[in-house]
């Protein structure tokens, strides 16, 4: 499998059952990690409407809740699942988990490692750090907090990609 690719990885969900991201081969993921005290919080409504305007296309949303900064998300089990699908069902969330740092989950290590195209600071710095992953799997683009999900540079991005052939 394409060492480059996010498909080699298998995550826990909130249940805490493994699920296999190559269950989104050639779709084009928006993966954010999250926390239900911070102030960026409001964008988990933008990520839900995000989806609701590309339900009909290839866009999945994954969300990865994360007590990392500031111990912004000390939810746990049925508390923090109530906090994931209060915007809707339409995200799909992942169990907890370190984002940064040396006990930071095998996808997260990925997706902070991309040094290629000059891309040298895309380790996440704080809560709702957005990663762009193309069709193949592939790290296309980040966003640093401050941009809103709803911002015309994430959609125009998601919309080009969405519009690619996946490679075969």
């Amino acid at each position: 499998m394409d060492d480059k690719s996010i498909y080699r990885f298998t995550v826990a969900k909130l249940n805490g059952a493994p699920i296999s991201l190559a269950g989104y081969r050639n779709k084009v993921l928006l993966i954010v990690n999250i926390a239900s005290q911070c102030g960026f919080t409001p964008q988990m409504q933008e990520l839900a409407d995000l989806k609701k305007e590309f339900e009909d296309q290839d866009l999945e949303i994954l969300t990865f809740p994360s007590n990392d900064f500031g111990g912004q998300e000390p939810l746990e089990g049925d508390a923090l699942a109530s906090f994931c699908t209060n915007y809707g069902n339409n995200l799909t969330s992942f169990a907890k988990i370190r984002v940064r740092g040396p006990y930071a989950e095998p996808v997260y290590k990925f997706l902070a490692d991309k040094k290629e195209n000059g891309n040298i600071n895309s380790k996440p710095r704080w809560n709702f750090h957005k990663y762009l992953i193309d069709r193949n799997g592939h790290v296309a683009d980040f966003f640093y907090p401050f941009t809103k999900p709803s911002s015309a540079k994430i959609r125009k991005r998601i919309q080009r990609l969405l519009a690619a052939e996946p490679q075969k």
